[in-house]
């Protein structure tokens, strides 16, 4: 879809957000524009409801400031200015103690800092005035014309995704006047009720079938785990900026048995202002394109009907955030770019590293890890690194650390292989081996060695108190736990881990102590199911894939 430009006033306000970078906070100002510019772009209705939000967090922060104290939270701040407008210190409090907020004095800020706040606060009043006028949204004028017109959206079952549940609520609004009764609506805040209306009419599947909605709107609460192939048209009323989120989008409706010839999306594309400000379609073409660039055109949907082997390879090279974390300098997506640079510039080079024999080894100087080895070894899909140093030891890397250590460029040079090489890959080798042996778990427990099952240990005794828990606090526990016991953690990631518990003494008796020290040590992302984190009881015979040793001075 493209849609009429927005009225002149917008050039102005982009101008404006422009301005909203705070002098001693650049990239949060940065992070501000492209937020506020992707609300905008989502609908009119969320850009308004923001810059609201953001102007109530402004003066409630300044007025926190005043009084002496300031609370910093990455996901949580506006829970906390609520508990702070009703009195519920206890509740701040808890925040803190489960590592999710912190407090800090208001004299631990520079004078500066209020005065960057105090100009940001003006531009965004600014922005509010000049939008209350704004009555006619042609995004969405431009939508029900194509509903009302589109031969394939008229005949159709229609599923349509948004990232913002505002926009989600708004849209539900608008084309009930136009479709009342047929519109269904599924947020992160719809019942059970709800959900089964979306089962009888929206999945083949169901025993139950129903005709009596024929359009669902939802965020990306439904984008994963339910079937919705008695539709064959997505339309993402904005886009994300990970576009594998696109993907399972589809794949909600591209089933091995949807009766459908054809599958149609509709995408609503960025202004060409706004995507000057946000690049988020050339951040969503370019990872997709180098996805499509590796795999070939077999990945464009990712379907239960495809190889299983290119869903696990999008999954291994893109990141759980993806996208989503415009300030994120650094993915796996830098490493997909890389191979994908290569392949079209360098196809002979392309050529001999598909040909690299097993069990490759390369020697380079490193600063960081001298006289030390990296080694990348693969058990069926399970896929781990390992580096072992001077010290004898061999701890677990994640993917982005083992990168970082073997990326090399074309005028590195090859050192020579070290003497003790043989021995620091047999170190590696074997701890690749405990960490995908089950049986080995309990030995290890018993000589106090395995951090993971000790870290198991205090997690169970954690559960059986979980009176003070949200449901969202006790599945986290039971993910890290789970984690844990599939030895999905790295080792250094759980030896933290463990020592950060231990240091804790009495506290350790107190759930939300060890809640908020895990929060701490082990993020959500670890949790998140891509390969590397896949149990170690997989088949297959371990292998190793290449080593780089490391040389000193």
């Amino acid at each position: 879809f493209r849609y009429a430009r927005y009225m002149p006033l917008l050039y102005y306000i982009g101008a404006k957000i422009d301005q909203l970078e705070v002098q001693s906070q650049k990239n949060m100002g940065r992070f501000m524009k492209i937020l506020l510019v992707k609300r905008l772009e989502s609908s009119f209705f969320a850009f308004r409801n923001s810059v609201n939000r953001f102007l109530k967090s402004y003066e409630l922060f300044l007025r926190e400031l005043s009084r002496g104290r300031v609370y910093v939270s990455a996901k949580h701040i506006n829970k906390i200015f609520e508990l702070v407008e009703s009195g519920d210190d206890e509740a701040v409090q808890r925040l803190i103690d489960e590592g999710r907020a912190e407090q800090f004095k208001g004299q631990e800020f520079r004078p500066e800092f209020k005065q960057d706040l105090e100009h940001d606060l003006n531009l965004l009043r600014e922005i509010r005035d000049m939008w209350q006028g704004i009555r006619r949204d042609p995004k969405l004028l431009r939508f029900r014309h194509e509903l009302g017109t589109n031969p394939v959206l008229q005949k159709s079952h229609l599923i349509i995704f948004t990232e913002s549940k505002e926009t989600a609520g708004y849209l539900y609004e608008s084309l009930s006047q136009d479709h009342p009764g047929r519109v269904l609506l599924f947020t992160g805040d719809s019942g059970e009720v709800v959900r089964q209306k979306v089962l009888e009419n929206f999945d083949a599947r169901s025993r139950i079938q129903k005709n009596d909605h024929h359009i669902l709107i939802s965020t990306e609460v439904l984008s994963e785990g339910v079937n919705l192939h008695r539709s064959n048209v997505v339309i993402n009323y904005d886009l994300p900026w990970n576009p594998t989120r696109m993907m399972q989008r589809v794949g909600r409706i591209n089933r091995i048995d949807t009766p459908f010839d054809l599958i149609h999306t509709f995408n609503f594309f960025p202004t060409t202002r706004s995507n000057d400000q946000i690049k988020l379609r050339e951040a969503a073409e370019g990872k997709i394109n180098a996805f499509l660039t590796l795999l070939g055109g077999d990945a464009e949907l990712l379907t239960e009907g495809e190889p299983i082997g290119s869903h696990e390879l999008f999954n291994r090279l893109t990141t759980s955030k993806g996208l989503e974390d415009p300030q994120e300098e650094t993915s796996e997506l830098k490493y997909l770019h890389a191979i994908r640079d290569i392949r079209e510039n360098d196809p002979a080079l392309f050529e001999r590293i598909k040909h690299l024999p097993g069990k490759a080894r390369s020697a380079k100087h490193h600063p960081d890890y001298p006289d030390s080895l990296v080694t990348y070894f693969r058990r069926g899909k399970l896929q781990k690194f390992f580096l072992a140093g001077p010290d004898r030891q061999s701890a677990e890397l994640d993917f982005i650390s083992a990168a970082h250590v073997l990326e090399s460029g074309p005028d590195d040079e090859k050192q020579v292989l070290g003497q003790d090489i043989y021995h620091l890959l047999d170190l590696n080798k074997q701890a690749f081996i405990e960490s995908t042996t089950p049986e080995l778990a309990e030995p290890m427990k018993k000589r106090g060695r395995d951090s993971a099952s000790d870290i198991s240990r205090i997690l169970r005794a954690t559960l059986k108190n979980t009176a003070r828990f949200t449901d969202d606090q006790e599945m986290y526990l039971r993910k890290v736990l789970a984690r844990l016991e599939q030895g999905a953690l790295p080792k250094q990631t759980a030896k933290n881990t463990l020592k950060a518990l231990t240091s804790l003494g009495e506290e350790l008796l107190d759930p939300m102590k060890v809640l908020g020290t895990l929060h701490k040590h082990i993020p959500e992302r670890l949790l998140k199911s891509h390969l590397a984190e896949q149990g170690p009881a997989v088949s297959g015979r371990r292998e190793v894939i290449l080593s780089m040793y490391l040389g000193g001075d």
